[in-house]
C-alpha cells in the first residue's frame, strides 16, 4: 500500500513545498519594498535576473546552456514578467496576507476557467468550495474602512492572472528546471525594458538590503520554487492546482503578522476562512 500511495503523495508534497516558497516571496517582497530599500521595478528585475542565474547554472551543469535555452518560450517569459512587475508594485500598497489572498484568488479564477474550457468537469464538491473561496475574496474587496488599496488590488489581480497563465503553460514542460531557467533568462531583458519605462515616474532606489532581498527572492523561492511548482502541476488537474495555491495566503498572512506586526482584521480573517476553507473542502480526499 505504501508503494502504491507514493506516486500520489509526491505531487502533493511538491505542491506543499511550492506553497511555502510562494508565501516566502510575498514576505521578502514586503520586507524590501515597505522600508523603501528598493523600488518595485528594480526589485522585479533583480528577482528575475537572480532566478535566471541560479537556474541557468543548475540546468547548464546537467544538460548544457544550448539545450537549456531550447526550452521555454517568449510567451511564457512575457507572462512571467507580467506577473513579477505588478506583483512588486502591488506590495508597495498591500500587506503580505492581503496581497497573497488577492494574488491566488486571481490565479484560481484564471486556472479554473482554463481547466473548464479545456474539458475538465469538476464535481459538485468543487463548485461548493469554489463558491466559498470566491465569497472570501468578495469579503476582502468590499469597500470599507479596512478595505485594501484599490491600486494595489488592481496590480495584484493583474499579477494573479499572469501567474495563472504562466502556470498553465508550464503543465506541458518535460524538464521543469530547464524550462523555468529558459523562461527566466528570456524574462530578464523584458524586465530591464519595464524598469526603464517606469524610471521617469518611479525613481530608481537600490540600497544594499533591497538588492540582497530581491536576489534572495529570485534565487530560492522564485527560481527553485517555480521548478518545484512546474513539477507538481504536471501531475494534478488545473482546477486542483488552482485551489492548492489558495493555501498560500494563510501562510503569508501568518508570516506578515509574525515578522511585520501586520494587523489581524476581522475582514482578513473572514476572507481567509472562506477562501482557505473552500480550498480545503475541495482538496479532501474522497473516500
Amino acid at each position: 500500500m505504501a508503494h502504491s500511495d507514493a506516486p500520489h503523495r509526491a505531487p502533493a508534497m511538491l505542491a506543499a513545498l511550492a506553497v511555502v516558497a510562494f508565501a516566502g516571496n510575498s514576505l521578502l517582497c514586503r520586507l524590501a519594498l515597505r522600508p523603501g530599500w528598493i523600488d518595485a521595478p528594480s526589485f522585479a528585475l533583480i528577482r528575475i535576473a537572480s532566478g535566471a542565474a541560479t537556474l541557468l547554472l543548475l540546468s547548464a551543469l546537467r544538460i548544457g546552456i544550448r539545450n537549456t535555452m531550447q526550452r521555454g518560450s517568449w510567451m511564457s517569459a512575457l507572462a512571467l514578467t507580467a506577473y513579477a512587475a505588478p506583483f512588486a508594485l502591488a506590495y508597495v500598497e498591500l500587506d503580505a496576507g492581503t496581497g497573497a489572498l488577492v494574488l491566488f484568488g486571481a490565479v484560481q479564477l484564471t486556472m479554473v476557467t482554463a481547466g473548464i474550457a479545456s474539458g475538465e468537469r469538476p464535481p459538485l464538491r468543487f463548485w461548493l468550495g469554489f463558491a466559498a473561496a470566491i465569497a472570501g475574496l468578495i469579503v476582502l474587496l468590499l469597500p470599507g474602512a479596512t478595505a485594501p488599496s484599490p491600486v494595489g488590488l488592481v496590480w495584484m489581480t493583474l499579477a494573479g492572472v499572469s501567474w495563472g497563465v504562466y502556470s498553465l503553460r508550464g503543465r506541458s514542460a518535460e524538464d521543469p528546471c530547464a524550462t523555468t531557467a529558459a523562461n527566466f533568462v528570456r524574462a530578464t531583458p523584458i524586465c530591464i525594458l519595464v524598469s526603464a519605462l517606469c524610471a521617469p515616474s518611479l525613481p530608481i532606489t537600490m540600497e544594499p538590503n533591497g538588492i540582497l532581498t530581491a536576489a534572495l527572492s529570485g534565487a530560492i523561492p522564485s527560481g527553485l520554487g517555480y521548478v518545484v511548482w512546474y513539477a507538481a502541476v504536471r501531475s494534478i488537474p488545473a482546477t486542483t492546482a488552482a485551489l492548492a495555491q489558495l493555501t498560500v495566503p494563510i501562510v503569508a498572512a501568518c508570516g506578515g503578522i509574525a515578522f511585520f506586526a501586520e494587523p489581524v482584521t476581522l475582514r482578513l480573517c473572514a476572507a481567509a476562512l472562506l477562501t482557505i476553507g473552500g480550498a480545503a473542502f475541495v482538496m479532501q480526499r474522497r473516500r
